[in-house]
């Protein structure tokens, strides 16, 4: 399955209030993105938005980061990715991930869950394939699984350096797709302000600050928001130009496939800023 080098990333609403007659998936399909990825949720079974995605568009991958193994059976989810495939051959990729232990119940042993869970998806009658399945992987064993078993890993809320290590762990031939957000304001201090709200979140889960913890950053740098050197390395700010040179960096670091996240309320599609990174990003 071809992502090519420049996805989309988005876990709100995929509607333009301003504009709701907007088909968001088929301009930005249009505008020359590559790959549309969209958080599973944590409703039961497959959400229906992949369904949505895939059939407004005409050739581009539509992927799941992630489904929680948590909340999505594998009996349930391997009929709906079934039925995408036959539906939609080959624009399908099940993204997959033991989320975190604040946000699922009965949280633990996330490795052995992720292993046994891949084992329920051969199991299936038909299986999802390997090549059709990815894994959220940021610490080296949850990567050695996943470019043992899957097509590759997504990191999410990763520094560049991040990126390069992972390459080196996965080896040649897996894919490597990390999520990116970026924020779309040249002044520091406004960037920094926006960025800061979006990483708060994820500064709360120890799954990320350990992670970050690996790469050199410490408790001064994950409380109180993030520092400035914190947010700068995870979340790229500025104009489109100078955001597009620190996504090449992650391409450059091993990257296959960056599937960007414009910082914005999720309630409202931020489709100005995906128009404005395409020329820098994709030469449209």
């Amino acid at each position: 399955m071809d992502l090519g080098q420049i996805g989309v990333w988005w876990s709100g609403s995929w509607r333009v209030a301003d504009d709701p007659t907007l088909d968001v998936a088929r301009e930005l399909e249009a505008l020359g993105y590559q790959a549309l990825w969209s958080s599973g949720g944590y409703d039961p079974g497959l959400s229906p938005r992949f369904e949505r995605l895939l059939a407004s568009t005409t050739r581009i991958p539509v992927a799941s980061g992630i489904v929680s193994i948590w909340t999505a059976a594998p009996g349930d989810v391997g009929p709906a990715v079934a039925d995408l495939e036959a539906r939609f051959p080959g624009r399908f990729l099940l993204g997959i991930g033991a989320s975190h232990a604040p946000l699922a119940p009965d949280y633990g042993r996330p490795y052995a869950h992720v292993a046994a869970y891949l084992d329920a998806l051969d199991a299936l009658d038909p299986p999802v394939p390997p090549d059709h399945r990815a894994l959220a992987a940021l610490r080296p064993r949850m990567l050695e699984l996943a470019a043992a078993r899957t097509a590759g890993a997504h990191p999410y809320f990763v520094p560049v350096e991040h990126t390069a290590r992972a390459r080196e762990i996965l080896g040649r031939g897996p894919l490597l797709a990390p999520e990116v957000a970026v924020v779309l304001e040249a002044d520091p201090a406004e960037a920094r302000r926006l960025a800061r709200a979006y990483a708060s979140i994820y500064l709360g889960l120890p799954n990320y600050t350990q992670n970050l913890r690996d790469f050199g950053f410490e408790d001064d740098d994950i409380e109180g928001g993030g520092s400035d050197r914190l947010i700068d390395a995870v979340i790229p700010w500025g104009d489109a130009t100078m955001v597009a040179g620190r996504i090449r960096e992650h391409l450059d670091g091993g990257a296959d496939n960056v599937c960007i996240q414009v910082v914005a309320d999720r309630q409202d599609f931020p489709f100005d800023g995906y128009r404005q990174l395409a020329p820098a990003l994709l030469g449209g």
